[in-house]
């Protein structure tokens, strides 16, 4: 096996003794290995291996997201960079990496929780997502640093005009009622926290991070193979243990990426009519297929609403939708002029 890739890594143990170990990847025969070893002193004392296989790309998930564990853990490496990322962190990204850090530390659970309970309620009465009003992530920096006026609240990331029009008033009603220790700007977040316990927060959230591209690539090889057998929708799900949403969100990237999900799309449309089918292509012509309400409303009618609800009716449109764009894969002038 030839070694294409190792680096050193290092940590202080408990004992206030610093512990090696190597990273490396190998290559043979076009089958990848990536592997651990740790060291005590010159002595090996383990060794694991993390992956074999031959794609490149579901080594270099695993390289990342077992790097990261280890990396939260304390290692750090001798060459850094070690993630291989093309994209680094501005010095925008790093202060809201700060502010997030800072607010899952010492937030206020009693405020988060209310925040909480307001979103449940909203999300009922506009009949939204609860995730479309303010993400777990938000509402966690305003129980933080409890900001009381619009100014301070546009000082939170993910906060823009619009959702402190919509939102604020509400949040500040929340906030303003408990006292607070701190001020705005949030300048001194990044003087307060420990510098070591941010770092290896960050590394904690790579991990995640890592864990679902991971995941996500494994479905992907998992429902392709499905769909070349021929399995349904119903059996596709069981098979990737996901809803069928994700498999039509899988199912779309793999068009995207030259596979083919004839099959798939074969088999969920051989109950719909010819005609059905007509209109909504006609309607994907007209109205361009960035966005499904205007096309469902123009192939079913202005006043659809089937007893069994829309959902199967949105699936649908994603299906052919993919037929469409492989006869049409640029923006329609036509339609996006209409």
């Amino acid at each position: 096996m030839q070694i294409v890739f190792m680096n050193r890594l290092s940590r202080m143990s408990g004992e206030n003794r610093e512990v090696f170990a190597q990273l490396w990847i190998g290559e043979e025969e076009g089958q990848w290995r990536l592997g651990w070893r740790d060291f005590s002193g010159e002595q090996e004392t383990g060794d694991s291996l993390w992956y074999e296989g031959s794609s490149w790309n579901e080594m270099l998930c695993v390289y990342r997201h077992e790097l990261a564990m280890k990396m939260g853990e304390g290692y750090r490496p001798l060459i850094d960079g070690g993630f291989h990322e093309e994209d680094q962190l501005s010095s925008r990204s790093q202060e809201q990496f700060r502010l997030q850090y800072y607010s899952e530390q010492f937030g206020n659970e009693a405020v988060y929780e209310e925040l909480c309970t307001w979103r449940r309620g909203k999300a009922s009465s506009e009949r939204k997502a609860p995730y479309l009003l303010a993400s777990n992530r938000l509402l966690r920096m305003i129980s933080a640093f409890l900001p009381r006026t619009a100014e301070e609240l546009l000082q939170l990331p993910g906060v823009g005009e619009g959702k402190a029009s919509q939102y604020g008033a509400d949040w500040l009603a929340i906030t303003s009622a408990v006292p607070r220790e701190h001020s705005f700007p949030l300048g001194w977040v990044s003087d307060v926290i420990d510098a070591e316990s941010f770092r290896s927060w960050q590394y904690k959230q790579k991990e995640l991070k890592y864990r679902r591209q991971l995941e996500r690539l494994r479905l992907r090889r998992v429902l392709l193979q499905g769909i070349e057998e021929g399995q349904d929708m119903a059996q596709l799900t069981a098979l990737g243990g996901v809803p069928r949403r994700e498999v039509l969100e899988v199912a779309e990237e793999l068009e995207k990426e030259g596979y083919t999900v004839e099959k798939l799309i074969a088999l969920e449309l051989k109950e719909v009519t010819a005609e059905e089918q007509n209109q909504v292509w006609t309607a994907f012509e007209l109205l361009g297929d960035s966005f499904l309400k205007p096309v469902l409303y123009k192939a079913y009618g202005e006043d659809f609403a089937p007893a069994e609800g829309l959902e199967q009716y949105y699936e649908r449109l994603r299906l052919i939708r993919l037929r469409f764009r492989r006869e049409y894969p640029g923006p329609l002038e036509a339609a996006t002029s209409l």
